[in-house]
């Protein structure tokens, strides 16, 4: 079994290899490397702070950073790991800003409710 510091590690390689790649390439796009790179760094930091965070476990998250602001995606258990994945994110240095699109995933429980 893979450790949450070994896949963060992996990730990194991989991200980093990519953006690599990528300045390699003639791009239309008006976001320069040094913005790339920026943000791949902020997307990195935020799921390193997800994957450590002691009181929840964060491993169905999905972090894209695009000019500062966080992108989060996927699902969590509760409305409170909702929320503390956002603070997380937002404590990283170079956020400006935090859309929370995680979902909170309903228990067996809830679903006969209704």
């Amino acid at each position: 079994m893979c450790s949450r510091t070994t896949m963060v590690g992996v990730m990194l390689s991989v991200a980093l290899t990519g953006l690599i790649a990528l300045s390699s390439c003639d791009s239309t796009s008006e976001k320069s490397i040094p913005q790339t790179l920026s943000d791949a760094s902020i997307s990195l930091e935020v799921q390193k702070k997800l994957a450590s965070d002691p009181a929840s476990n964060f491993p169905r998250i999905d972090v894209e950073t695009e000019a500062g602001m966080v992108n989060l995606n996927g699902v969590v258990q509760t409305e409170n790991q909702r929320a503390q994945a956002a603070r997380l994110a937002q404590a990283v240095e170079g956020v400006i800003g935090v859309n929370n699109n995680l979902q909170v995933q309903s228990s067996q429980a809830d679903v006969g409710k209704g």
